[in-house]
């Protein structure tokens, strides 16, 4: 499948890109967001751009082929400052992130992303982590499934299928734990969609790396910097909504009066920026999407 990236145009928009300005996307993917920042930069411009998955760098390759503007790393977005740095880049005018999967890493069988398609249970961005599902699934106690379950996917069901799971190793395949998951199905979707959108945070972690992030992030913009975040669940969102507003808005104590002073970021948009019906219709992938953005004072 065409990897489509989710409200391109809001992203794009919210970056206010200058031409001979400097930007960094944090999450290369499918390249789809990167592609359109070049398109917008001048022979002055320049876009650095990191992912930790050699697959999605061998396909955003071939995608931003025509442009000699950039550079490509391979690297997880926690590392982008040293990089930046070491590349002589202290300061740039705007940052990205597109934290959903690209549609290649779905759409993958041998990923084990997908609880659609058979595949080994894999779920690595980087495939150079050691550690995979299948070696959670069938090492991990009962307890530390249930609190993965639980605190990364949010399932009600999480003790339950974790002790399904003991009961029943070794697991193999992404099937083998969707058998156990359609047990305990509860309320609309997809029986298998928490547990492995756990998995997957777990196994990346996903949530540590994006609050170590964002200050790095921040530190790097110039004046009038743009830092864009799209999100695509409740946990991610609620980490770039709270780090957001703790850098807007001054802190306020009852019965304390406060003297009014600059903070590092202004808000782009207070609420967050959703996809519309049409989207969503084209590209149901985008259903859950929020994009959040701020900028540097």
């Amino acid at each position: 499948m065409t990897h489509v990236p989710v409200l391109l145009n809001e992203v794009i928009e919210s970056l206010n890109i200058k031409p001979d300005g400097v930007y960094v996307d944090l999450t290369l993917g499918g390249g789809g967001h990167s592609y359109e920042v070049l398109k917008r930069l001048n022979h002055q411009g320049f876009l650095i751009a990191f992912d930790q998955d050699l697959e999605a760098i061998k396909y955003a390759k071939e995608k931003l082929r025509d442009f000699n503007n950039k550079i490509i790393i391979h690297a997880n977005f926690k590392e982008a400052k040293k990089h930046l740095i070491e590349l002589g880049y202290d300061q740039v005018d705007g940052i990205f992130m597109d934290l959903g999967m690209s549609s290649f890493q779905i759409d993958d069988s041998e990923r084990g992303f997908s609880y659609m398609e058979d595949g080994p249970l894999d779920m690595r961005m980087n495939q150079n982590n050691p550690l995979t599902a299948e070696e959670i699934l069938n090492t991990y106690s009962l307890s530390d499934l249930n609190n993965i379950f639980k605190d990364y996917g949010e399932e009600p069901k999480s003790y339950l299928i974790a002790k399904k799971i003991i009961q029943n190793r070794p697991l193999k395949t992404t099937f083998d734990l969707v058998n156990i998951t359609d047990q305990y199905k509860t309320g609309k979707g997809h029986s298998a969609k928490r547990v492995f959108q756990a998995l997957r945070i777990y196994l990346n972690n996903e949530m540590h790396v994006l609050e170590t992030v964002l200050p790095k992030a921040l530190s790097l913009l110039k004046k009038d910097g743009v830092i864009s975040v799209l999100t695509f669940h409740s946990l991610e969102d609620r980490i770039v909504k709270h780090f957001i507003k703790e850098n807007v808005e001054e802190p306020y104590i009852k019965g304390l009066p406060t003297l009014p002073k600059e903070m590092p970021l202004r808000y782009y948009n207070k609420k967050p920026i959703l996809p519309s019906e049409l989207e969503i219709r084209s590209n149901p992938r985008a259903k859950s999407a929020k994009l959040r953005a701020a900028i540097k004072n």
